[in-house]
This record gives C-alpha cells, sequence and structure tokens, in this order.
C-alpha cells in the first residue's frame, strides 16, 4: 500500500478498455457502454474514456444527472439516460445533445418540447417487452408512436432508436421477450418509424442469446470484468475484473484464547492468536451481512472476516500468521491472481458482484492505474 493510505479502489482502465475490445469481437456487435451508478463504482468518466477507447461507439445511463456529469467531464460521445423523474424538463438534457429513453406519452411531450428551432431531441423509445418496469405498454402502441411519428416529421424529435430490457431468468422468457420486442417493432415500422437502433440485450444476453443482439447490446457489468453468470466466471468469459478493493492494516493485536471480537462477540478466538484491524466497513459499502463469511487476502493466504463488519472497520483472525501494521488486505480483486472475487463477497452476503462494485462508497479514494 502507498505510505498513508488506509483504503482505495485500484481501477484498471486498461481492463475496461481490453474487456470491450473482447465483447466487440464476441458478440460482433456495436457496443452501448453503461456507466450509469459511478460506472458502477469504477468513476463515470474514467470507465466512459476507457470504454470508448476500447471501441464502444455510445454510453448509457440511468437518469439525466449522470449525462450531464459526463459532458462535464469532457465526454462529447453520444449518451442515453432512460429513467425520469415524473414532470421532469428535458431543456438542459436537449441543449447537451443527451439522447432520452421515453417510456410513455407524457415524457414523448416533454422531449418534444424542450426541442430548439433546428435541433430536434433524440429519442430511444422504451417499449414494455415482460419485466413489468417502465416502458410504453402494448395498449398504447399505437397512440404513442403515432404521435412520435408525428412530432419526427414535424422536426420536434429525432427517433434514434427502440429498445428494451430482458429479465434472464431464462433463456425461454428472453425468447419471449425478444418476440415481443418484435412486435413492437412492427408496430412502430406501421407508423413510418425506421430506427437506426434496436437495442434489448445487456451483458447476459449479448454473450448467450445471439438472436437478441439486433442493432448493439448495452454492456454495463462485463466492460468492468465481471461475469452475470453463476456457473461461468469473469476469466472463463475472457474479462479481466477492472476493480481491486484493498486496505492496509490499521493496527495488530495479540489476543488470548477466548477473546472476543468486535460488537456482539459472534466471533471468539479459539486458541492464542493475532487479530488484524481492517478500516474499510459498511459506511464504505462493506456489506455487513458478510460478518464472519467475507473473506480477505493477507501476505498472499485467505481469511474469513471475523465477528461483524462494523460501520468503518473489521477485524482479520489471522492465527500464527506474521502480519504487521501497513501490511496489504486484499478484499476483491483479479482471482486469477490468487485473491477473492466480487463473486465471492456477493455470495457472502447473499447478493450479486453488481451490488459489491456499485455499493463501494465515496470514502474509499479511486486510483486509476492501466495494465
Amino acid at each position: 500500500m502507498p505510505e498513508g493510505v488506509m483504503r482505495e479502489a485500484v481501477i484498471d482502465i486498461g481492463a475496461i478498455t481490453a474487456n470491450v475490445r473482447h465483447l466487440r469481437k464476441l458478440t460482433e456487435s456495436q457496443i452501448i457502454a453503461v456507466v450509469k451508478a459511478d460506472g458502477y463504482g469504477h468513476g463515470a468518466v474514467r470507465s466512459a474514456a476507457a470504454a470508448l477507447e476500447g471501441g464502444a461507439t455510445r454510453l448509457a445511463v440511468a437518469d439525466v444527472a449522470e449525462a450531464l456529469a459526463l459532458r462535464r467531464g469532457g465526454i462529447d460521445a453520444p449518451i442515453m439516460a432512460w429513467l425520469h423523474a415524473p414532470g421532469a424538463s428535458f431543456v438542459e438534457a436537449a441543449s447537451q445533445g443527451i439522447e432520452l429513453g421515453i417510456s410513455n406519452i407524457e415524457q414523448l411531450l416533454a422531449a418534444a418540447a424542450a426541442a430548439s428551432r433546428d435541433q430536434p431531441v433524440s429519442v430511444h423509445l422504451k417499449v414494455e417487452t415482460g419485466l413489468a418496469r417502465n416502458g410504453i405498454a402494448p395498449a398504447d402502441y399505437s397512440v404513442v408512436f403515432a404521435e412520435a411519428a408525428r412530432l419526427e416529421r414535424l422536426g420536434k424529435l429525432r427517433i434514434t432508436g427502440i429498445f428494451s430490457h430482458l429479465s434472464n431468468a431464462s433463456a425461454a422468457d428472453d425468447r419471449t421477450a425478444v418476440s415481443r420486442f418484435q412486435v413492437a417493432l412492427a408496430a412502430a415500422a406501421q407508423q413510418g418509424i425506421t430506427p437506426q437502433l434496436r437495442h434489448i440485450a445487456a451483458t447476459h444476453a449479448a454473450i448467450d442469446l445471439p438472436e437478441s443482439r439486433f442493432d448493439c447490446v448495452r454492456i454495463g457489468l462485463g466492460i468492468y470484468g465481471l461475469s452475470p453468470f453463476p456457473d461461468r466466471s469473469a476469466a472463463d468469459l475472457g474479462l479481466r475484473p477492472a476493480m481491486t478493493l484493498r486496505a492496509a492494516v490499521a493496527a495488530v493485536r495479540r489476543v488470548p484464547a477466548g477473546q472476543g471480537v468486535s460488537y456482539g462477540y459472534t466471533h471468539r478466538t479459539a486458541t492464542e492468536s493475532t487479530l488484524a484491524l481492517v478500516p474499510l466497513g459498511y459506511a464504505d459499502g462493506v456489506p455487513r451481512a458478510a460478518s464472519g463469511k467475507g473473506s480477505v487476502s493477507v501476505g498472499g493466504r485467505r481469511f474469513t472476516v471475523a465477528g461483524r463488519i462494523a460501520m468503518d472497520q473489521f477485524v482479520v483472525d489471522v492465527g500464527e500468521t506474521p502480519v504487521a501494521v501497513g501490511d496489504e488486505v486484499v478484499l476483491f480483486g483479479d482471482p486469477t491472481l490468487g485473491v477473492p472475487s466480487a463473486d465471492e463477497w456477493g455470495d457472502a452476503s447473499g447478493s450479486i458482484n453488481y451490488e459489491i462494485v456499485t455499493r463501494i462508497g465515496p470514502r474509499v479514494p479511486r486510483r486509476q492505474v492501466s495494465q
């Protein structure tokens, strides 16, 4: 660990770039890189730049505020944002060339209202295909598509895309959703809508369901080097994890047998032992649910969290293993290097790797490297 650094997340932007290149080749598709939630915790601007370097042609985020932050960070590639507050104004988004995901007639009209005299607002029409979240309902296709086509003819809108989301519940469920998506595309075509981009697949389907790729795929988890599959690792998919979460041992204590550790004494030492204090806790995004189950690497050896994870710290019982203040503790990173993975922390906390990386908080500095 660098001197004076207590905790950090090391972000390998070279891994993001390499992952995008690999996924482009694997899927033979145009890549929309998803950098919402601050780039899944990796940093939105650096992740966007690295993904574009790898050949992504467009970016996607959840909301307009995230898109505008990318623009302020110097990212000028096309960006789509698809989740909006009721009654939201799209004037600022339109002025910055943000493409808007549209899920209902109200959003469609608000987007058209944000158009300038000589510049239409670019939209992607979101259709509901079975996930039961947002999106234009099949019963509303004829009305919404007709109005969208009319507004496009008036120069208020440019219908850049039509899209949806898949459940990944099963291959059969996803194929059903793809069929529903094709029905929506046909309904749009009947109104004269011919979008440049049709997209429904995220990482899971982009890899496993070729018929879902259409004109492009939206890749989030995969560009950060993580697998969406329970039975295939990142390495199995040819991906490299981009985030390593680590800390420096803050204190070392030799204790007798029977010593209670952390709140509630859910762990007591079986014999005389050495305890190492790790300055990361649930305020930093380390899941409290992984207390007594999450594993870390200290000096190349694996140990399990001893007792409860607290807000700012947790303890590792290292037994007779030599450990000193300042030694590196890796919570997760690239498992091919012998350290735990984000997947393991997801399993330990009853969650998923997506949540493990995105929940790492702002108190943890990000240090960018390129390997």
